[in-house]
């Protein structure tokens, strides 16, 4: 092999995902098995085999149980909205930015208090062990699971308060920044952070991904006169789903 020339089970993965791309393998069509793959392009099986593996990595293919490889269906991806929040009302951030990219959310929750560990603890700038609320989050558009969310918030500023359950009481599910202005807290600055890794198992499961498949994370924190009073990681399947920001200049 030349210097710079892609090692053989790469050049043969390229042409089947091209293959893919142009429709010459369409959806559901069974991927060429690995004799055929070795007989056209005159490799080893080794690199054969090498070949299928990247092509499932990518998420392009889905191996069937006594069926074999077959090309998966692509969705085409949806916009996530992100804003700027946009004041108080009856509604969450969550509906109004899903209702304007046209979309039907709803979600699931379950709140339960914890103790931070030393990552989330450093996120809010609190003590590893310091109690927190932590809620996790199944939001779904039109009823077909599109995110999970993590939030942690710091019971030395919601505990014994209204607001503690985010989604129970009069404020329940009415957002971090009217929930926390209700206590008298006010929220002046959030960041993000978006990054993407592999999907956990748990995580896929709930999304409907397939082992291997990534995920786009965004990790967010609101900060009332610089201190920490929520965070949370956004975990959204990146073969479905792009992260859209809509930010207003100032």
């Amino acid at each position: 092999m030349t210097f710079g020339e892609q090692p053989a089970y790469l050049r043969v993965a390229k042409d089947l995902r091209q293959q893919i791309a142009d429709g010459k393998l369409p959806p559901h069509t069974r991927l060429p098995s690995q004799a055929r793959i070795r007989e056209v392009y005159g490799v080893s099986d080794t690199v054969a085999l090498e070949a299928r593996k990247v092509l499932m990595a990518e998420g392009l293919v889905e191996g069937r149980s006594g069926s074999g490889t077959y090309v998966r269906e692509r969705p085409v991806p949806r916009s996530v909205a992100r804003t700027a929040y946009r004041g108080t009302g009856p509604t969450t951030p969550f509906r109004q930015e899903q209702a304007a990219e046209g979309a039907r959310g709803t979600w699931d929750s379950r709140s339960e208090q914890t103790e931070a560990p030393p990552e989330i603890a450093a996120r809010l700038g609190v003590e590893p062990g310091d109690r927190v609320m932590r809620t996790r989050y199944v939001f779904r558009d039109a009823g077909e699971p599109m995110m999970l969310s993590t939030s942690w918030e710091p019971l030395a500023v919601t505990g014994r308060t209204p607001v503690m359950l985010p989604e129970e009481g009069p404020l329940g599910g009415c957002g971090v920044v009217e929930r926390m202005a209700a206590i008298d807290v006010v929220v002046d600055n959030v960041a993000e952070e978006v990054g993407a890794r592999p999907g956990l198992a748990d995580e896929l499961a709930e999304l409907g991904g397939v082992p291997g498949h990534v995920v786009l994370v965004v990790a967010r924190t609101y900060y009332a006169s610089g201190r920490a009073v929520e965070t949370a990681d956004l975990v959204v399947p990146a073969d479905r789903y792009r992260i859209s920001y809509h930010l207003p200049v100032k």
